[in-house]
């Protein structure tokens, strides 16, 4: 039976967790994300899980390695800030091939900027902002529903492909409050054949991202670059919304495609043939659909909150063929339906 609940997006991601067996979370609070610990120490607890506010986002990524190795569900959050500071961890915990979920809430940048929403860890997060060759698994909910459903899917592909996975969402996603439908039944986590859970069937195993060996490395590299050529191949999400007869397409993620789809619908109403692609996965990234939008001969706008950070990997899918738009607004400014209509009529060339 499903439980439907008014909640903000913060609180659906707690929740998500702990239905898909999450059972520790390590963090350390910062706006705009600091209701996910709020919720975590509420909630663990009552169902016997494990909740440590540390004593800082290094500590607590580290915490969330030594759990993760231990075959456990595990959970922490954070904003651009804190996330900069997990970021060595993240390496070791790619490195070492191991599960975890860690949302990021972001906040306007750089430095400590302020706590509205920006879309500016795109690169930190997508493109790995840690040392070495290792990429996060990415998704990128636009509204409170999506957080906990997200949330629990990244926990599944975390385990399935035994690599860090992100929730990268926004100041506005995560403080929202919607209705959120529960799935009435959690998760049991089963044992995993290489964790260390401190007994004799699992003592021989090892949790290490260390290899002095040149030739041993460059081979776990390998291996772990075919890993992410397989997530590319099975793991790509995107929402297509009238692209089907579209001459312009507008691109953007999270709370900016909320905004797209009803400047879309307006629009459409003008009598203008537009249509919106989301990317949900941001990597993997859903560049064979946009080449294919490409290839039908399809102007495109991207929008974003930030200075172009997405726009690379839309140039990169189109190589050329078509042109690209761009729309940024920046420092926690979000634009407003009517601006995004009048910027793509600006482009269209549409009254």
């Amino acid at each position: 039976m499903m439980q439907r609940e008014l909640i903000k997006g913060n609180e659906a991601v707690i929740k998500g967790a702990l239905l898909a067996g999450c059972s520790h979370y390590f963090g350390y609070p910062i706006t705009p994300a600091s209701e996910i610990a709020q919720a975590a120490a509420y909630y663990f607890p009552l169902l016997g899980g494990t909740f440590i506010q540390a004593e800082s986002e290094i500590a607590a990524i580290n915490m969330v390695y030594g759990a993760a190795g231990a075959g456990r569900r595990v959970l922490t959050a954070s904003s651009g800030p804190g996330i900069s500071l997990k970021q060595e961890g993240i390496s070791y915990i790619a490195g070492a091939e191991l599960p975890c979920v860690i949302i990021d809430v972001m906040r306007a940048g750089p430095g400590l900027g302020n706590i509205w929403p920006e879309q500016g860890d795109y690169n930190q997060v997508v493109k790995g902002g840690g040392h070495g060759n290792y990429k996060n698994i990415v998704l990128a909910p636009n509204s409170a529903q999506e957080m906990c459903d997200l949330t629990m899917l990244a926990f599944d592909l975390a385990d399935r492909y035994r690599n860090p996975c992100f929730i990268l969402t926004d100041a506005y996603i995560g403080q929202m409050m919607e209705p959120v439908q529960f799935a009435g039944k959690r998760t049991q986590v089963e044992r995993v054949d290489w964790a260390v859970y401190g007994d004799k069937a699992s003592k021989h195993n090892l949790i290490t991202s260390i290899l002095m060996n040149t030739t041993l490395l460059e081979k776990h590299n390998e291996k772990l670059q075919a890993k992410y050529k397989q997530i590319e191949q099975n793991e790509v999400r995107f929402e297509s919304f009238l692209t089907e007869d579209a001459d312009f397409v507008m691109i953007g993620y999270g709370i900016v495609s909320r905004m797209l789809q009803s400047a879309t619908e307006i629009l459409r109403a003008k009598g203008l043939k537009v249509g919106m692609l989301r990317p949900i996965s941001l990597f993997p990234f859903p560049t064979n659909e946009i080449v294919a939008l490409g290839k039908t001969g399809k102007q495109f706008l991207v929008v974003e909150l930030s200075n172009g950070q997405m726009l690379t990997d839309v140039q990169l899918a189109v190589n050329g063929r078509q042109p690209i738009h761009f729309y940024a607004r920046m420092g926690g400014s979000v634009p407003s339906v009517n601006e995004i209509v009048e910027v793509a009529q600006k482009y269209f060339g549409g009254k």
